[in-house]
């Protein structure tokens, strides 16, 4: 599907043009369904897209959010590896957040439907080889080197706000937390809230601090998760303490079986507890650009 860019789409949809479908997701103060698009592109009948809406027992608060959000993505602007902003309903009603439909669904559960080509057995599940999944995290970093790029921290990187449209093509998802950072090169969230403390650096655990180096922390995180077929990262019970004590005494998650070293050994750089060594999303784009199509030794 070939969406307009984001500068062409007469942004204000008309709300009655709008056929809301199923549910694909549910949050704490809002939901996204499945919906048909009446002449949002010239020449076509309806386009798929999916739509972001609050509950109805939403807030101004919960307003405010989805606002921002919106005039994030709009900032953001088109990008092959982020999920694109096609327009929004604000008039008769309440706010309406219409993006890009992604058919499979986010990464996370798209990956615990897989199996690995070295790992396949009789399973009926379907196989991703090492070269998909290079392939999977050098798009989120593509995206990520470009929100980088406009200033942009996006806060929550996971494979659970990545989606994954036709071709296995990455898009970025889910720009709740992720916030314009223009004026200077850190945001300082001033409450802990809800936060999602086992993809979070450590400079953000102990300060609530986030920056690009920060975000590149999480994208060590979510290629683990990869390179694991969607596993959780620190798969036992923690809170914010134990967690800084975790990341404090140098523990880290583990190399997946299947992963070459040099691609885990670029994970831990992401994982530096010194936030200026980690490497930048154009440097780690570099690298796995380079490790797409190789035959990989897992040493």
């Amino acid at each position: 599907m070939h969406y307009p860019k984001n500068e062409t789409v007469q942004l204000e949809f008309p709300r009655d043009q709008l056929i809301l479908g199923k549910v694909l997701g549910e949050g704490a103060f809002g939901r996204v369904v499945q919906a048909e698009a009446k002449g949002l592109i010239a020449g076509t009948d309806s386009t798929a897209v999916a739509v972001k809406m609050l509950k109805k027992d939403h807030t101004e608060g919960d307003i405010n959010d989805l606002l921002s959000e919106m005039d994030i993505m709009k900032m953001v602007g088109s990008h092959p590896n982020i999920i694109n902003f096609l327009g929004f309903c604000n008039q008769d009603g309440p706010p309406l957040i219409i993006v890009e439909y992604a058919a499979h669904g986010n990464l996370k559960d798209f990956l615990r439907r897989h199996q690995l080509a070295s790992d396949s057995t009789n399973s009926s599940k379907p196989i991703l080889t090492l070269n998909d999944l290079v392939s999977f995290a050098y798009q989120v970093a593509n995206g990520m080197n470009h929100l980088s790029s406009m200033k942009c921290v996006h806060r929550d990187l996971a494979a659970r706000n990545i989606l994954v449209s036709e071709g296995h093509v990455m898009k970025i998802a889910d720009f709740g937390l992720a916030r314009d950072v223009h004026s200077r090169e850190y945001y300082r969230k001033l409450t802990s809230g809800e936060l999602p403390i086992r993809w979070m650096a450590p400079e953000s655990l102990e300060k609530l601090v986030f920056d690009s180096h920060s975000d590149a922390w999480s994208f060590g995180v979510l290629f683990w998760e990869i390179m694991t077929l969607g596993q959780q990262p620190y798969p036992f019970k923690v809170d914010w303490k134990s967690m800084m004590e975790i990341l404090q005494q140098g523990r880290r998650l583990e190399r997946p079986h299947n992963c070459p070293l040099n691609l885990y050994l670029l994970m831990r750089e992401c994982w530096h507890l010194n936030p200026e060594e980690r490497p930048s999303f154009r440097e780690i784009v570099r690298h796995l650009k380079l490790n797409i199509n190789s035959s990989f030794s897992i040493e």
